[in-house]
């Protein structure tokens, strides 16, 4: 799994992370097929092929931490993991579970990636 300075390196993997992903939605695109059809959103998941990019925030324990998931139908790939820096933690872990990341952690996120100036 790689860290956040492994990512950093990583500009084809930065360039398919969907920004907007959240794992109840990936939850119901990935597991719960049934359901896709009747939001009429765009997103149709047709093969264990098709797969998604995205962050999630693991507050289940301290430290708490940030992960590049990668999911299909059939697995999610924890693809990278690195430390929640401290700052955010009052915004974002005030209850346990799994978040997505929320504005100003997407913000400081995308700076560390490079996507911002």
């Amino acid at each position: 799994m790689m860290s956040l300075e492994e990512l950093k390196k990583e500009t084809d993997l930065i360039d398919e992370i969907n920004w907007d992903m959240t794992p109840e939605e990936a939850v119901r695109l990935y597991l719960e097929w049934g359901n896709n059809w009747a939001r009429g959103d765009g997103y149709v998941i047709r093969s264990k092929g098709d797969y998604t990019t995205y962050f999630v925030v693991n507050c289940w324990a301290r430290p708490y931490f940030i992960y590049l998931i990668r999911r299909n139908s059939d697995e999610a790939q924890e693809l990278a993991k690195f430390e929640l820096p401290q700052r955010f933690e009052k915004d974002v872990c005030e209850l346990k579970g799994v978040y997505a990341l929320d504005p100003d952690v997407k913000e400081w996120l995308k700076k560390e990636l490079g996507m911002l100036n």
